[in-house]
C-alpha cells in the first residue's frame, strides 16, 4: 500500500471501525508496533536510531536529526522530518492523520502530537477522523505538551510545558495553558 496517497485519501474523513480502510491502517500500525517495540529495546547508536526511523516511516531521513529513546508512534509512515530536529525521550507521534515537522524544530519530553480523533456521533464512536499537524520552522513544543489533531503551530512559536493546544498558533508567540492561550510576543 502506497501510504502517502493513503493519507491523501484519508485526511478529514470519516474512517468506520470494521471498513476496508480501517483493517488496511491496522496492517500498517501492526508492522510498526514490531518495529518500534525493537528500536526502543536496549541501547541504539544515533545511526541505528536513524536506520529504524527510516523503516518505520519509509522515507529518508537528515543525518542531523536527533531522536532520544523512547520513541513512539502508532502508526510510523505519516510523519515527515525536517534537518536539525530535536525529538527528547518519551515522544508520543499518533501520525496516522499525518505530522510534518519542518526544520529545527525541538520536541521536549513526553509531549503528545496527535493527528487522529474519534468520532463525535455516539453511532460511530470507534472510527476515526484524521486530521494533518504540521510543526513549522524552529518550532519548540515543552516538556508534556500535547498537540490535538488538524493544528499548526507556527514557525518560531513555543508551546509552554504541560500546554494542551487545541487551534492554529501563529508564527512568533508564546502559548501556554489548557487550552492553549497566545501569553507572548516573541
Amino acid at each position: 500500500m502506497n501510504t502517502y496517497n493513503l493519507q491523501q485519501k484519508i485526511n478529514g474523513k470519516e474512517i468506520l471501525k470494521g471498513s476496508t480502510l480501517f483493517r488496511e491502517i491496522h496492517l500498517v500500525k501492526d508492522n510498526n508496533e514490531r518495529l518500534v517495540a525493537e528500536l526502543n529495546q536496549g541501547y541504539r547508536t544515533p545511526n541505528e536510531v536513524l536506520t529504524y526511523l527510516e523503516n518505520i516511516t519509509d522515507q529518508k531521513i537528515d543525518d542531523s536529526v536527533v531522536v532520544s529513546l523512547p520513541f513512539y508512534t502508532d502508526f510510523g509512515k505519516h510523519i515527515i522530518f525536517g534537518k536539525n530536529v530535536f525529538i527528547n525521550q518519551n515522544v508520543q507521534f499518533v501520525d496516522l492523520g499525518g505530522i510534518e515537522i519542518e526544520d529545527d524544530v525541538l520536541i521536549g519530553p513526553m509531549a503528545r502530537i496527535i493527528s487522529v480523533n474519534h468520532i463525535i456521533d455516539p453511532q460511530k464512536r470507534r472510527g476515526i477522523l484524521p486530521q494533518a499537524v504540521k510543526l513549522k520552522k524552529n518550532a519548540w513544543i515543552g516538556t508534556n505538551a500535547t498537540v490535538l489533531p488538524g493544528v499548526t503551530i507556527g514557525e518560531n512559536a513555543i508551546v509552554a510545558a504541560d500546554a494542551t493546544v487545541t487551534k492554529d498558533v501563529p508564527d512568533n508567540v508564546i502559548v501556554a495553558g489548557t487550552p492553549a492561550k497566545i501569553i507572548k510576543e516573541i
